[in-house]
């Protein structure tokens, strides 16, 4: 788990942004997509530190970022491929399913087959580890639980990723890693495999079974930029009979860890610029030890329609801390100056007065231009 206080190399605080709620009651509309608290993303986040560390030491070995694959290794299709390398590390099992009316991307871990004896009894401890690339947050990693003195493991085990995007499906690659567990000395790498995203169909489910590999080349050139923050679900509706907008806050997804105990305790500001009186500030409560936090809450800004136009929704998240600055996870933009997904998300509920908008949206690490002081 990621255990740096990263978000103070921005040089954010808490006193640049602030603040006043409104609580509204949980709606079925809200919740759409799902509940975000997977077995098996808790788990992962519980792991204690000694297994924190070895899931550290495991990356810094093997790499976390996904190399630039070539034309040539885009073209083969991931299943069927071999090798007597491959082949000694054993075999895996499982199946990728991506939701797509729910933006969710379930990954069944089957079984392994022959994997690679690891311990001096000739057996391993194995688990298997998730990872989507490019994306260097430890948050949006995800992990089996471990079965002890096999070669032969059957997890049957589903772990399921939320705020997946058609873009990420385009773009992202998913790193299946299988480890084995040592209660004495680090973790041991055993094998993996990587699914280009773009290889999955919307709403069907593809079947694998994969040689395992040594770990791939690693991409000297990590940009550290590319690393997320998490993700957030927004809603927009502007509202004829109220002449306002309602923006809602529904849940984040693996977010940045910026505690020591490798969670965070977040909550979200909302800002509409320009407002030189800085009467639009909103925050929601805050969530306790949670990288997966569910909020559905709204705030209503009474304003023309006219006028929404020329306005900006600014939207952070921030990971609360007793006794100094709060910590800036990440945030995001949606107005007139935005683009992609986040301009497309404006002008929707521009053009559909009274419906309300739901979008996933990536948290960047700045936002620029919106430093302020109270």
């Amino acid at each position: 788990m990621q255990t740096a206080l990263r978000g103070r190399q921005h040089g954010y605080s808490e006193q640049q942004w602030s603040v006043q709620s409104l609580h509204v009651a949980h709606s079925p509309a809200l919740s759409r997509a799902g509940s975000l608290r997977s077995s098996a993303s808790q788990q992962s986040e519980g792991l204690s530190s000694d297994q924190a560390h070895d899931e550290d030491d495991l990356d810094r070995a093997f790499g976390a970022a996904a190399p630039p694959l070539s034309k040539k290794e885009e073209e083969p299709d991931v299943e069927g491929y071999d090798s007597d390398d491959s082949t000694t590390l054993g075999t895996l099992d499982f199946s990728l399913l991506y939701d797509q009316e729910n933006n969710a991307l379930h990954c069944t871990i089957n079984k392994a087959k022959g994997l690679k004896p690891m311990d001096h009894n000739g057996l391993s401890d194995p688990y298997v580890k998730l990872h989507l690339l490019p994306g260097a947050s430890k948050a949006n990693k995800l992990r089996t639980k471990t079965l002890r003195n096999t070669l032969n493991p059957v997890w049957s085990e589903t772990l399921t990723y939320y705020g997946i995007t058609d873009e990420d499906m385009v773009r992202k690659t998913l790193r299946i890693s299988v480890c084995d567990e040592d209660k004495f000395r680090h973790n041991e790498f055993i094998g993996e495999t990587r699914i280009p995203l773009k290889k999955l169909k919307p709403n069907q489910t593809k079947n694998f079974y994969n040689c395992l590999e040594k770990q791939l080349p690693i991409d000297k050139t990590d940009d550290k930029s590319l690393e997320e923050r998490g993700r957030i679900m927004i809603s927009l509706k502007y509202s004829s009979q109220k002449s306002g907008l309602v923006v809602g806050i529904v849940r984040c997804a693996h977010l940045a860890a910026m505690d020591a105990n490798g969670f965070s305790d977040p909550y979200v500001k909302t800002y509409l610029k320009p407002d030189e009186n800085k009467k639009s500030k909103h925050k929601t409560a805050v969530k306790k030890k949670t990288l997966n936090p569910e909020f559905n809450e709204e705030f209503f800004y009474e304003i023309k329609y006219a006028e929404l136009s020329k306005k900006t929704l600014e939207v952070t998240v921030w990971d609360y801390d007793i006794g100094k600055s709060n910590d800036f996870i990440g945030g995001v933009s949606l107005g007139i100056n935005a683009n992609g997904e986040r301009l497309k998300h404006w002008f929707d509920c521009l053009k559909n007065k009274d419906k309300k908008i739901e979008r996933w949206h990536t948290l960047t690490n700045e936002l620029p231009g919106s430093v302020f002081s109270d």
